[in-house]
């Protein structure tokens, strides 16, 4: 079994004592909940594309947000496989992650060996990570754009238009509850926002690598405790990777599924 095998394989709270339609709804919800109330960006976003591979049998699941700069960047992702993939079409500014963003059009490739003439780079880059097929969806609302969430798939495939419909009403939800945010706050400004979201990745990142090698389990097991550590002790994901880099939180305390 594969490692993102076993990291699907393990228990993420998402899809356990529910039903499709109820774990789609639970997540409306909580989309929607942003609209009244404080909440965490990591921890949204996260959700969606952890939900995405659940609900819609993808593989993986990425998010790319513009910066204050309007420069791309990405903030969640549901395994190695697919932040490695996301991270080098960034780097190589090229993919259909990025066209997908920039032209505020989903773009589906149901194969990507039909599409390596368009995206040389990013089809060789993917095939090597095991990547066969790929549906990005803008975040978006009117003249505003805020990135592009993206399905990856390890076998051609072509996503339902059902599918395909419901993962862009996701998108367009996450997109007018953070954008809400930004005329909700007299004192942080969307930009602010999603700035704090990208500080707050590179803590968790360090986070992941201090568990994983405390708890000598992949940084997608890492993440997946760490997770459900801040979930059951209602906690932030982003304050709690600080604790944990800063070692206020010991290691031991998210392995053990204890207190520190």
């Amino acid at each position: 079994m594969s490692q993102e095998s076993q990291t699907a394989a393990a228990p993420t709270g998402i899809l356990h004592g529910g039903s499709r339609e109820e774990v789609l709804a639970d997540l409306f919800v909580a989309l929607a909940d942003t609209l009244v109330d404080d909440f965490d960006v990591v921890e949204l976003l996260d959700r969606l594309v952890r939900t995405c591979v659940d609900l819609f049998d993808v593989t993986a699941a990425g998010l790319l947000i513009m910066d204050g700069q309007r420069r791309l960047r990405l903030v969640a992702s549901s395994s190695d496989r697919a932040e490695e993939l996301e991270i080098f079409q960034l780097q190589a500014d090229e993919g259909p992650c990025l066209d997908c963003a920039r032209t505020r059009i989903p773009v589906t490739v149901p194969d990507l060996d039909a599409a390596d003439a368009r995206w040389p780079q990013f089809c060789a880059a993917a095939a090597l990570l095991g990547f066969r097929a790929v549906h990005a969806v803008p975040l978006r609302l009117r003249s505003e754009t805020l990135g592009a969430l993206n399905l990856f798939h390890t076998e051609p495939t072509q996503l339902q238009p059902r599918d395909l419909h419901t993962v862009q009403a996701l998108a367009d939800v996450a997109t007018i509850g953070i954008l809400q945010q930004q005329h909700a706050s007299q004192s942080t400004a969307l930009t602010d926002q999603l700035q704090g979201a990208l500080a707050s990745r590179v803590a968790i990142e360090q986070a992941k690598g201090i568990l994983a090698e405390s708890g000598n389990v992949t940084m997608d097991v890492a993440f997946a405790q760490l997770r459900r550590y801040a979930r059951d002790h209602n906690l932030k994901i982003s304050e709690l990777a600080q604790a944990i880099s800063t070692r206020d939180v010991p290691a031991s305390a998210i392995i053990e599924g204890v207190e520190g």
